[in-house]
C-alpha cells in the first residue's frame, strides 16, 4: 500500500481544567455555606439574649427613613427648577412668597371648645385621684382592721376604734368606753392602752402620703347645761398633742402634721346624748389631697 492509500487518523485530546472532581472549587463554596451559617446562628443567638427594649432599639435603627413623597415639582429630580430655551438647567433660584392663614369663621367657637375640653381634662383628673385616694384610704381601713385582729393585744382594743371616710378624708377615732378611757381623768397624757392603739395607727399612717389633722374631744358633764367645762378646751387641745406626740414617735413624719386642735364637747360623737362616753375621742384625719393643677395663664 503506498503512502497515499492510508487512512488519516485525527486524534482529540479533551483536556479537564481544575482536575476534574479532584480540584478545589467545591471547598471554597462550602467554606462560604459554613460561614453563613455561623452568622445565622450566632445572630440568632444574639436576638434570643436581648430584651425587648433592646429589640425594639435594633428595629428602629434599621427602619428606613420616614420620607413624604410629593407630586410637585420640588420634588423631582430638577428640584423644582425648569430647563432654559437653551437646554441647561437654570439657576435653580426660586421667589417663595409666605400668606399668613386665614383667620376661620369660627375661631370664637373653636376657642370655646378648647376651654370645654380643658376644664373636662381638669375634671377627669380630679376624678381619677378621688377615686385612687378611696382606694387607698379603704385598703388602709382594712389593714388597720386586720391587725386588730390579728394581734391579740389589740383584739380586745377594737371596740375602742371607729374608722370611716368622711369628706375630709379617712377618720380613725379612739374612743372611750363605759368605765374604759384612754386618758386618766383630767390629764392630757394617753394611757397604755390609747398609746398601744396609737402606734398601731401610725403603722398603717406610714403607708400613705397624706397630710395628717388631729382633734381632741371632750364630753359634757352629767348633769350640767354646758356642753364644755372651762377647762375642756386646754384639755381636748392637750391630749390632741399628746396623740401627735406618740405618732411622731411610732415614726409620723412631723412634717405631715397639718393641724392638732381641741374642740371640748363642741362636736359630740352621739348628739343626742353629750354626756356618753364614746364622746370623749381623739380623731385623726388623713386629709384628702388636692389635685395640682396647672394654672390659666392666658391673658
Amino acid at each position: 500500500m503506498s503512502m497515499s492509500d492510508r487512512p488519516i487518523l485525527i486524534k482529540k485530546v479533551k483536556k479537564v481544567q481544575g482536575g476534574g472532581h479532584h480540584g478545589g472549587a467545591w471547598k471554597v463554596a462550602y467554606a462560604d455555606f459554613v460561614t453563613a451559617m455561623m452568622a445565622f446562628f450566632l445572630l440568632m443567638w444574639l436576638i434570643n439574649t436581648t430584651d425587648p427594649e433592646q429589640k425594639r432599639g435594633i428595629a428602629e435603627y434599621f427602619a428606613p427613613a420616614s420620607v413624604s413623597a410629593t407630586t410637585s415639582g420640588s420634588g423631582g429630580i430638577l428640584g423644582g427648577t425648569a430647563l432654559g430655551e437653551d437646554g441647561s438647567k437654570s439657576s435653580g433660584s426660586m421667589s417663595i412668597t409666605e400668606l399668613a392663614p386665614e383667620a376661620p369663621a369660627d375661631a370664637p367657637e373653636e376657642a370655646g371648645q378648647s376651654q370645654n375640653l380643658a376644664a373636662a381634662s381638669e375634671e377627669a383628673l380630679r376624678d381619677e385621684i378621688a377615686r385612687r385616694e378611696a382606694a387607698d384610704f379603704t385598703s388602709a381601713a382594712e389593714s388597720l382592721r386586720q391587725a386588730m385582729q390579728s394581734m391579740p393585744e389589740l383584739a380586745e382594743l377594737s371596740k375602742h376604734l371607729i374608722i370611716d371616710q368622711t369628706p375630709e378624708g379617712l377618720r380613725i377615732q379612739l374612743v372611750d368606753q363605759e368605765g374604759r378611757s384612754m386618758f386618766d381623768q383630767n390629764s392630757g397624757r394617753p394611757n397604755a392602752r390609747a398609746q398601744l392603739l396609737l402606734r398601731a395607727v401610725a403603722r398603717v399612717v406610714n403607708r400613705l402620703p397624706n397630710r395628717i389633722s388631729i382633734t381632741g374631744h371632750t364630753s359634757a358633764q352629767p348633769g350640767s347645761n354646758r356642753a364644755s367645762g372651762p377647762n375642756d378646751w386646754a384639755l381636748s387641745a392637750e391630749r390632741a398633742n399628746q396623740s401627735r406626740l406618740v405618732l411622731q414617735g411610732a415614726g409620723v413624719d412631723p412634717d405631715r402634721i397639718y393641724s392638732v386642735a381641741g374642740k371640748a364637747g363642741s362636736d359630740p360623737l352621739y348628739p343626742d346624748d353629750p354626756t356618753l362616753a364614746g364622746n370623749r375621742r381623739i380623731a385623726i384625719v388623713l386629709l384628702r389631697e388636692a389635685p395640682v393643677l396647672p394654672t390659666d395663664t392666658s391673658f
